[in-house]
């Protein structure tokens, strides 16, 4: 009888792994078939979705049709549907149905249909290379002058409108690492900007995983929740966005911590790499205070003081007092508001037009207690990454200026601790941002 029994319970776990694996490589050729789709559409360009940009991708433009909005956002919506399904079967099944082998193999060959395609969904890539050019080519200071001030520069035609008056709000030393790319042309500096944003990402990814398997998680659950990714994927990577840098060094950060003992050296060269990170661009450094408090030691206070005074003289040196002010910068793009904005949202709900100086005020205030929380919690033991976690999630959700790339920097941290419902509650917020832009697909046909 018990036998029988036995049987049974390991009925159902035999079919799993029959059909899982499976079902899981319909879900990739799913995933990748819609990546494909928006990538050789987009590659036609003359589309709004699709910035204005040199025709880098052009032998691809026989292949596809103008990538159209209703495409676009079924295409978003399968490989959404499709990651989502990965995700589940991974968590389910593990191995079974998902091979680190496999796992690989899909997010490079996503990685690769991204980066041999157009720039995607954001015209970012431009304003750094023009910020780079303005500084090299035209001796103008990057955090003085917007890009208008080059108006007669090859690149001008692609930077965003919304961009084109505004001084750069990014690190100095992502500033400076730029600058010998101005020399390349557009094209060839968004080729290597292209090129980096595929190395941070590869580099996060491998971070990712050994981070994952130092803190006995599964590792093929977290490369791939990140490398597969349809928002890392298309907005992130596709955009060649600095973000991908900024986390790399995030995940250098970590890594310094995880991977063998915590050693004085060890957390004040993280620290030092958290300041680094926040040079290229300052969100990182929300990490720096959790760390500090997590070791209650003077290493990491050391290791950042020596990265922040070094790197305050150079950014001095090369720009100014306004390449060193970066706290200004912020405060001025953090009274813009997007569209896809929680905060814009929740306005229009209660029946505002938008969001309101006063509503600056409060989620500045709320993500303030939202931070000193977390920072308790930190000092009676909760894990310093979990909490840099929240605190990155808390950040993209308070902005009034949300972009899809913001609420990517939470996600590889997420992946490696061990308090799950910081992974849940960031894919929650990406599952909400990506039901907000399908959501024309969702209006009744008049």
């Amino acid at each position: 009888m018990s036998a029988v029994a036995h049987g049974e319970r390991g009925l159902p776990t035999v079919r799993s792994e029959r059909w899982a694996p499976a079902l899981a490589g319909l879900l990739a050729l799913l995933l990748i078939a819609a990546t494909v789709e928006i990538v050789l559409d987009g590659s036609v360009l003359h589309s709004g979705l699709i910035p204005k940009q040199p025709a880098i991708a052009g032998w691809l433009s026989g292949l596809g049709e103008r990538l159209g909005f209703r495409v676009f956002l079924i295409a978003l919506l399968s490989s959404s549907v499709a990651y989502a399904g990965l995700l589940a079967l991974a968590i389910r099944s593990g191995t079974a149905a998902i091979s680190a082998r496999g796992a690989i193999a899909l997010i490079a060959a996503l990685h690769v249909i991204v980066f041999v395609g157009p720039v995607l969904l954001s015209t970012d890539v431009f304003s750094y290379i023009a910020y780079a050019r303005m500084g090299v080519e035209h001796g103008l200071n990057p955090y003085l002058h917007g890009p208008a001030a080059i108006s007669h520069d090859p690149v001008f035609v692609y930077v965003g409108q919304v961009w084109r008056h505004v001084a750069t709000a990014y690190g100095p030393l992502y500033t400076l690492l730029s600058y010998p790319l101005a020399p390349l042309g557009v094209e060839g500096a968004l080729w290597v900007m292209k090129t980096v944003a595929l190395l941070a990402s590869a580099g996060t990814l491998v971070l990712t995983w050994r981070c994952a398997r130092a803190r006995q998680l599964d590792p093929v659950l977290a490369v791939l929740a990140v490398g597969a990714n349809p928002l890392y994927v298309l907005y992130g990577l596709g955009g060649a966005h600095n973000d991908l840098l900024m986390m790399l060094l995030m995940m250098a950060a970590v890594s310094l911590m995880v991977l063998g003992a915590s050693t004085p050296r060890r957390e004040a060269g993280a620290a030092a790499v958290i300041v680094a990170g926040a040079l290229v661009k300052a969100t990182v450094g929300v990490l720096l205070p959790f760390l500090i408090l997590s070791r209650r030691r003077l290493a990491p206070v050391i290791g950042a003081l020596l990265a922040l005074i070094v790197g305050v003289a150079v950014a001095y040196a090369a720009f100014g007092a306004h390449g060193v002010n970066i706290v200004a910068a912020l405060n001025r793009d953090a009274a813009f508001v997007s569209s896809d904005s929680f905060a814009n949202e929740i306005a229009h709900l209660f029946g505002k037009p938008g969001v309101f100086p006063a509503d600056h005020d409060l989620l500045k205030a709320g993500l303030v207690l939202i931070l000193l929380y977390l920072a308790w919690r930190t000092w009676r033991g909760y894990d310093w990454v979990a909490a840099s976690g929240w605190s990155l999630l808390a950040i993209s959700v308070t902005s009034t200026w949300l972009l899809a790339w913001y609420i990517l920097w939470p996600l590889p941290l997420a992946v490696v601790v061990r308090d799950r419902r910081l992974l849940a509650a960031t894919l929650f917020v990406q599952a909400l941002f990506v039901l907000h832009q399908i959501s024309p697909l969702l209006a009744p046909v008049q």
